[in-house]
């Protein structure tokens, strides 16, 4: 059984009535619904109900404002069709997804610890691991309601291999979950590929990655695929933590080392009586001194706080002029 969506003013499309969200539904369609974290944090999914039914499943999502809800708005990846329905929204062709998601179960097939307080989680599925480099997804944790988004560190691949960097944070109910709650050979459910801040590999312009925290997931992705590319760009890696043990990319990305024109590491907190003589401060601050003038040249991808995230997009889009185009990043909370 499926419900019709149809969006006012052109375009149709159907959604399974045992589909989780509007939002994942129009996207397994190929339509081009923006978005970003699809949990409910960013409010990139808004659009208006004009009739018909549909449930909502956070109805203090932060993705809304007060305002937003007094006039009607609502959030696709917190919505679900009860029926027929027309909506409206303004369709994007950029939001296209590249690889149409998919829901699978995903076994886990190893867990190892990268700092204290974050994990690479292997899992792999019956399927091939298709997806785009820099790409997340969405997995259900056992005993915690609602999915939680990780992107993938690793590449596409035909033995359905997905590797997802997890940081344990303190209260939260998905991550320690994900820990807690699911051992080796524990199966939990998987659906992606989801995000639009993925490698571009017919640009070729030079490649600047910037990660901090546990945003370090996709930027090791990304960092891989452009250190496969055989063209003469050049691969610049910007790191941010708050000390060197909290220093993931030598760790997961070894294999990829070779091919980074260079790796600019940044802390934060490191103790001042450590013997550290490399950069010390906000990550943002060493794209600033390292990037400079050759700006022109290059295509940014970026993960990581909020504040990591404000901080960069004011200077590649006020400070510097960047074209948005050339600036890739999703938005969570």
């Amino acid at each position: 059984m499926t419900h019709r969506i149809t969006i006012e003013g052109g375009g149709v499309f159907d959604v399974s009535a045992e589909e989780s969200t509007l939002l994942r539904g129009a996207l397994r369609a190929g339509v081009g619904f923006p978005y970003d974290c699809s949990v409910g944090g960013c409010g990139s999914c808004r659009f208006e109900l004009i009739s018909g039914e549909m449930e909502t499943l956070w109805t203090t999502a932060p993705g809304l404002s007060e305002r937003d809800r007094r006039r009607g708005k609502r959030l696709a990846c917190q919505s679900r069709p009860l029926g027929d329905c027309t909506i409206k929204l303004r369709p994007d062709d950029e939001y296209r997804p590249p690889i149409p998601p998919r829901r699978v179960s995903a076994i886990l097939r190893e867990r190892r610890a990268v700092t204290a307080d974050m994990a690479e989680f292997v899992f792999r599925t019956d399927r091939p691991a298709d997806f785009v480099a820099g790409q997340y997804a969405l997995l259900q944790p056992p005993g915690a309601a609602g999915m939680r988004a990780y992107s993938m560190s690793n590449l596409p691949n035909a033995e359905g291999e997905w590797r997802f960097v997890i940081r344990r944070v303190p209260g939260g109910r998905g991550s320690n979950a994900m820990f807690d709650n699911v051992q080796v050979g524990d199966a939990v459910t998987l659906d992606g590929p989801y995000g639009h801040a993925h490698f571009r590999a017919d640009v070729p312009r030079d490649v600047v990655c910037i990660a901090g925290g546990s945003g370090i997931g996709p930027i090791v992705s990304v960092a891989r695929a452009a250190a496969q590319d055989s063209g003469p760009r050049r691969l610049f890696v910007f790191e941010g933590a708050r000390t060197r043990a909290d220093l993931c990319f030598p760790v997961l990305a070894d294999d990829a080392r070779d091919k980074v024109t260079a790796y600019m590491p940044v802390l934060s907190a490191e103790a001042e009586a450590s013997d550290w003589d490399g950069a010390r401060g906000f990550v943002h601050e060493e794209v600033e001194r390292a990037v400079g003038e050759q700006v022109e040249s290059c295509e940014f991808y970026f993960a990581g706080p909020p504040p990591m995230i404000e901080a960069l997009q004011k200077l590649l889009i006020v400070q510097w002029g960047v074209p948005i185009a050339r600036i890739h990043f999703d938005r969570f909370f």
